[in-house]
């Protein structure tokens, strides 16, 4: 496993090896080790969740409240999503950017974000499967959006799906309704750097 640590800190991109032959293939998606040796720590699995989309399905910018807020450790074991890690910590030196990595069934990454960041990805064809492994589970007071498409964010979104036709977002109505990033600030949805980093600190003791 590779690991390539992205330009959000916090976040990682995880390139697993393939070993193939007439049968089919067979790799590690998740091991312990390399990942404590890369986030410095372990990953609690609480809950595990799959969802399938339909091509130009976009869903986030999801995040939780800190704490506990809710670290994924994420792939596309089928099909092909752009998955992007958003910097929503008010106070962090890349607060309001944004990285991406392609998760697909060719090269099979995945992607790994701690607490304190918001999570989103565009699906790229039908049936799109990605599967999360999260630290906490799913709890509906204190899980929140910012919108996807906010332009202050900027996120490129893909145009086109992996066959080469046309992509439009397609965002769910609690998506749709969700706050700009400017908003979720103003009505203290957002976590601080010092909050995200006081409870790393935490659950690194």
């Amino acid at each position: 496993m590779e690991y390539r640590q992205l330009s959000i800190e916090g976040a990682w991109e995880i390139t697993p090896r393939q070993f193939g032959d007439d049968r089919g293939l067979f790799l590690e998606w998740f091991k312990e080790a390399p990942f404590a040796d890369a986030a410095r720590r372990s990953l609690h699995l609480a809950q595990a969740n799959l969802s399938v989309s339909a091509a130009g399905v976009v869903r986030g910018i999801h995040f939780a409240d800190v704490p506990p807020s809710q670290a994924k450790y994420v792939t596309c074991p089928s099909g092909a999503v752009l998955d992007v890690v958003v910097d929503i910590r008010v106070g962090s030196p890349t607060f309001g950017q944004w990285d991406s990595v392609l998760l697909d069934d060719v090269d099979r990454r995945a992607v790994y974000l701690s607490e304190g960041l918001g999570h989103a990805f565009m699906s790229l064809e039908d049936k799109s499967t990605v599967v999360y492994l999260c630290s906490t589970g799913y709890n509906p007071t204190g899980e929140h959006g910012v919108h996807p498409l906010d332009p202050a964010i900027g996120i490129e979104w893909p145009t086109q799906a992996r066959d080469g036709s046309p992509l439009t977002p397609l965002l769910s109505p609690k998506d749709e309704e969700a706050p700009t990033l400017a908003e979720a600030k103003e009505q203290g949805l957002l976590p601080t750097i010092e909050a995200v980093n006081s409870f790393l600190a935490s659950l690194s003791a």
